[in-house]
């Protein structure tokens, strides 16, 4: 099967920033995607993120995205169905053969890929990422890129949302061919700051800024969207 997502034009108030986009926005709504994976880890992870952060980004944003996540594994369809595709969890993570082969080429083609450590995956995440892209090692992703300043801003990079080791927030990443198509959140933990607030306790600030850097991260997804397998 072939697919396309695309994105809106997005007109960023007040941070002089407009992410490109075709000149006619496609009819419908966009899917944001959480990855069912293989070996072992809790793909399931943290079940009211999602649904908060897609809520934010419409309210917020105003991008037109479906009210509910689209859980897909690399094999199926769909996956060329949604412009965000999201990772999490605290166990194994292991993508086969066949799958390397997909998110390579869905990478290439345009996708992005957000991986947030869970506490628990940054172990097995490096492994199969080092996997992937063999000649791309992951690198910092520098402050003054877009995805930090897109709609809020964050001077700083990444916000640090929960201790875990204690370690600076890290906003690791993939280029390809000057697009940033894989962010990696380590020692951060977004997703479980897109919580309900009384799952963690998080204090108000850090939930808001998990879902200001959150909502950064499906305006980059979607403004640079467009693939076609």
């Amino acid at each position: 099967m072939s697919g396309r997502f695309v994105g809106p034009i997005l007109v960023l108030l007040g941070m002089g920033f407009a992410a490109p986009a075709p000149a006619q926005a496609p009819p419908g709504t966009m899917a944001i995607g959480r990855l069912h994976y293989d070996g072992g880890g809790d793909w399931y992870a943290n079940p009211s993120a999602l649904p908060n952060l897609i809520a934010a980004a419409r309210q917020r944003a105003g991008l037109r995205l479906a009210e509910k996540e689209k859980v897909v594994r690399l094999v199926d369809d769909d996956i060329w169905n949604v412009a965000y595709l999201h990772v999490t969890g605290h166990g194994n993570l292991r993508w086969s053969e066949q799958e390397l082969v997909i998110l390579r080429r869905w990478l290439v083609a345009g996708g992005f890929l957000h991986v947030s450590d869970n506490y628990g995956l940054d172990e097995s995440f490096r492994r199969e990422v080092a996997r992937l892209f063999p000649e791309r090692p992951l690198e910092p992703v520098p402050g003054g890129h877009p995805i930090y300043h897109l709609v809020y801003d964050f001077p700083q990079g990444v916000p640090k949302i929960h201790e875990h080791d204690g370690k600076p927030a890290e906003g690791l990443g993939i280029f390809l061919d000057g697009r940033l198509a894989l962010f990696y959140d380590y020692q951060s933990d977004l997703s479980d700051g897109w919580e309900d607030p009384a799952v963690h306790r998080d204090p108000a600030e850090k939930h808001e800024a998990a879902l200001r850097m959150g909502v950064n991260l499906i305006a980059y997804a979607i403004g640079f969207g467009g693939t076609q397998p």
